[in-house]
């Protein structure tokens, strides 16, 4: 009796590792071996290979790491990302304990009255039986190799939902830092908007006055008054936004921030760490998106073998050894013992579903391979995008400044001529409003130029956050 349980026993063992699952080879990737490069490229590569640092070595300013760190803690959103990665972890679990037999312990008392014209005595009577059985249930020993291919897709899918938490993790870290930026830029616009209120109000106070005494015109006045009405809007609509992007921040942390965490503007916040991804594309295969798709590919490739073992026999193993006794004080006395052995081999002969089930998982898996060469596709164009942008958004930062500057100084000229008498009010009325915009402008190119640091962070995959 126990040879014939161990035997089944070492097959198994020795041909556990075998699986019908086709050999895996990766994709060729579908992009260029380097980024583009051309006139929008400049000064965006470096010689050495790409080095994305962790996130709290990226993010220099130690508000905002404080922020970041919070988000990771409290967000909901990745509260549920890493709570599908445990739900993964445990399905995995219950594919990998199909491969060991399910022993389980049994006890029986059967009670039975037969008839007298059933009974060979001729008087009815009750017969009774006591049983207690130590066994395994219907174990399949997996000699090709169907039950660990399922395993290792079950493998592949929970990898790729890791890799899609860290995913989540770095989008998290991304999207807290552009939104702690945004409030940034919106706070010193609000105080560039409210520092031209005052001085527009001021200039209105001034032309009223001129105008009372008749050195001014009605329209000059009215033409001062448009652009305090106007300033006073802009007030109102970045005090609003102001307010909307702290929800928003709140939102991301998952509990309210603190004032002292939150920027005073986007000069005071001090800017990311810069980085470059090297002159090769294939940094590009470690990104966790990427990664997510190509496990998700292995896993199509050992459900194919899956697939072609159930085309096999299979063959389970049904034991049990125990004691049994018409009396329950004779159950476990000397000669009560029992056991069963019942192997059962399945030669699937006509099922057309197993050929059609076949067919499904070999279109699963070009279907996985499309969508792993897509992500490949997509990751590559999101950073080539922001190294295109990387290499123009400092000189459109530059251009912008002096056009700053230099319509700082027509403002200022416009002013000493209109109050000398030399030009009308009109033309300080052309310069405020041009030097206002590209004030304000200035503001949302310098809010550009961080966020494309932020933007290729996330593009090259960041690191996973500790």
């Amino acid at each position: 009796m126990k040879k014939m349980l161990i035997l089944p026993l070492v097959c198994a063992v020795f041909l556990a590792a075998c699986t019908m699952a086709p050999k895996y080879e990766r994709p060729e990737a579908p992009v260029p071996g380097q980024w583009p490069e051309g006139p929008s490229y400049q000064d965006t590569k470096q010689p050495s290979g790409a080095s994305v640092p962790a996130w709290r070595d990226f993010i220099t300013d130690p508000r905002l790491r404080e922020v970041v760190a919070a988000a990771l803690a409290n967000n909901r959103d990745l509260r549920v990302a890493g709570l599908n990665v445990e739900k993964a972890k445990a399905m995995f679990g219950i594919n990998r304990a199909t491969l060991l037999p399910t022993v389980n312990a049994t006890g029986n008392w059967h009670q039975n009255r037969v008839p007298a014209d059933l009974s060979s005595s001729g008087s009815a009577y009750t017969a009774e039986q006591y049983s207690v059985n130590l066994g395994l249930a219907s174990w399949e020993i997996d000699f090709f190799g169907r039950i660990r291919s399922l395993k290792d897709a079950a493998l592949e899918q929970y990898l790729a939902t890791d890799e899609a938490g860290r995913s989540a993790q770095i989008l998290l870290v991304a999207t807290v830092t552009q939104a702690y930026l945004a409030l940034a830029a919106d706070r010193e616009a609000l105080q560039l908007v409210s520092s031209t209120l005052e001085a527009q109000e001021t200039a209105y106070h001034m032309i009223r006055k001129r105008h009372e005494i008749g050195l001014a015109s009605e329209l000059d006045l009215r033409r001062a008054q448009t652009q305090v009405e106007t300033a006073r809007g802009d007030v109102a609509r970045y005090t609003q936004l102001v307010a909307q992007d702290e929800n928003g921040l709140n939102l991301l942390v998952g509990a309210p921030v603190g004032p002292d965490l939150l920027p005073r503007n986007l000069s005071g916040v001090t800017l990311p760490r810069d980085i470059s991804p090297g002159l090769s594309s294939e940094v590009l295969l470690g990104r966790p998106d990427v990664l997510a798709a190509e496990h998700r590919l292995k896993a199509a490739n050992a459900n194919i073998g899956a697939a072609r073992a159930a085309l096999f026999p299979r063959i389970s193993l049904s034991t049990s050894i125990g004691t049994a006794s018409a009396d329950l004080s004779g159950l476990f006395k000397a000669g009560s013992d029992v056991w069963t052995f019942a192997p059962q081999i399945v030669m699937p002969i006509f099922d057309p579903r197993l050929w059609y089930a076949y067919d499904v998982t070999k279109l699963e898996k070009e279907i996985s391979v499309a969508q792993y060469e897509k992500s490949v596709q997509t990751a590559f164009r999101e950073v080539a995008d922001a190294l295109a942008e990387k290499g123009m958004v400092s000189q459109r930062v530059a251009a912008q400044q002096s056009l700053v500057d230099a319509m700082a100084v027509v403002y200022r000229l416009s002013e000493m001529r209109y109050e000398k008498g030399i030009d009308s009010y009109l033309s300080v009325l052309d310069a405020q409003r041009s030097l206002y915009g590209a004030q304000q402008s200035l503001i949302l190119l310098r809010l550009a130029s961080v966020n494309n640091l932020v933007t290729l962070y996330k593009t090259l995959g960041g690191e996973t956050p500790p």
